[in-house]
């Protein structure tokens, strides 16, 4: 494993607090192991995949739900917001790995725009299928801080992500249904900042 992805790890944990902003200290001690697991699996050079995905939600919360790791079998929503339909999930995932995890996994860029469009368009599309029936949205996060770190970046910050801020975030996503990637980019160039203003 690269030795710059170790001294971000370990920066990554002693802000993980603030790169997932809801779940106590239990879910935050979680989520820190599931990243040590995942930067033995992953390295810099890793194009993601639909299992990849699968894998990494499983040995997240493979404790707590029995279903972890497999696709949902129910439609879900959030407020007047419906996620893709339970039957689409499977094929929306090869989908996923085909075109944005592949265009964009991994994330080698070196422009910063160029960083920021690949990681909006994977995380809006990754969402938007919510391919769990819980913890979709943190594992997003996750593998936006997974993509940075692809292109040399610190952990990103998620923790300014709050109140009016999380709606405009909602929001953000929800335009990506029409391609609209343009509100989740400005989303990620603030989370971006706050996380280089951070380090």
């Amino acid at each position: 494993m690269d030795h710059a992805i170790v001294d971000d790890l370990l920066r990554l944990k002693v802000r993980q607090h603030s790169v997932y902003d809801a779940g106590g200290k239990g879910v935050a001690a979680r989520i820190a192991r599931a990243l040590n697991e995942y930067l033995e699996k992953y390295d810099r050079d890793h194009c993601f995949t639909a299992k990849d995905i699968c894998l990494m939600h499983e040995s997240w919360l493979g404790a707590i739900y029995e279903w972890a790791g497999k696709y949902r079998q129910v439609n879900i929503s959030k407020g007047n917001f419906t996620f893709s339909m339970a039957r689409q999930v499977p094929t929306l995932m090869e989908q996923l790995e085909q075109s944005p995890f592949h265009d964009f996994t991994p994330c080698l860029f070196t422009d910063q725009q160029e960083i920021i469009h690949a990681i909006a368009v994977v995380h809006t599309e990754l969402v938007f299928i919510h391919p769990f029936r819980e913890g979709n949205g943190r594992l997003a996060r996750m593998l936006a801080v997974f993509m940075g770190l692809q292109a040399g970046l610190p952990p990103l910050s998620f923790g300014g992500i709050l109140g009016k801020r999380k709606q405009k975030y909602f929001a953000a996503v929800q335009a990506g249904m029409d391609y609209n990637y343009a509100p989740i980019e400005n989303i990620f160039k603030d989370v971006l900042a706050r996380t280089l203003r951070e380090d």
